[in-house]
């Protein structure tokens, strides 16, 4: 490395703070949408089909980004919502965004507020494939109401048995001559997981996380 290294270096590294590897993560990014019903603010949840993936659970509107269509995090929150809600781009009006999120499962959530220019749920026109159903709940709701929390154990696991009762080994710690311990599971760090208990459903882990974020920023 010389002088014209570093030089390139220095140009290459980031203006801001941001997520390192984050390219190796499954990047995704939500619509936090605000719908204004005789003058306080709901948040629109949806609840996902049944025959997709995490089927059956209460979520924002969103998906995974994708460098092909999207040229940012915010167009894919966009793009999926219209997408899934049905709406045209035009009712969309970002106020901004949250800080990103990373999941311990290995993915990160970007997320953005935004007010939705509807009277009513029948404006929609959702896609079934994706949506069971759409609802709306007061954002005072959560203001007045905290969520239950708990804790869920994170472990790092070098080799696994699969479903023919082989063992698979991920990460040879012994033949990379390392400590006895990493031959074994270890880390075991708690992750705190929030829990809204609503009449609509039960609200839980990353769409409780966003909306917990969100409440903590009206009360500051």
């Amino acid at each position: 490395m010389n002088k014209d290294d570093l030089s390139r270096l220095k140009t290459n590294l980031p203006q801001a703070p941001g997520i390192l590897g984050k390219k190796e993560y499954f990047n995704s990014a939500v619509l936090v949408p605000l719908v204004m019903i005789d003058g306080d603010y709901n948040f629109l949840f949806q609840k996902r089909a049944a025959h997709i993936r995490q089927g059956g659970e209460i979520c924002f509107p969103g998906g995974r980004y994708d460098p092909e269509k999207d040229f940012s995090c915010k167009e894919t929150a966009i793009r999926e919502t219209m997408e899934e809600l049905g709406v045209e781009r035009n009712i969309i009006k970002i106020e901004g965004g949250l800080d990103t999120l990373v999941a311990p499962m290995g993915a990160t959530v970007d997320s953005f507020v935004a007010t939705l220019a509807i009277q009513s749920l029948d404006e929609l026109n959702i896609d079934g494939e994706e949506v069971e159903k759409v609802f709306m709940i007061p954002v005072s709701f959560f203001e007045k109401n905290e969520p239950e929390k708990y804790k869920v154990r994170l472990e790092i696991q070098p080799s696994y048995i699969d479903k023919n009762g082989e063992k698979i080994k991920l990460f040879p710690a012994q033949e990379l001559q390392l400590p006895e311990r990493y031959n074994q599971p270890w880390g075991g760090r708690k992750y705190r997981v929030f829990v809204y208990k609503t009449e609509k459903g039960i609200i839980w882990g990353i769409t409780a996380e966003i909306i917990y974020e969100f409440i903590q920023m009206l009360k500051t």
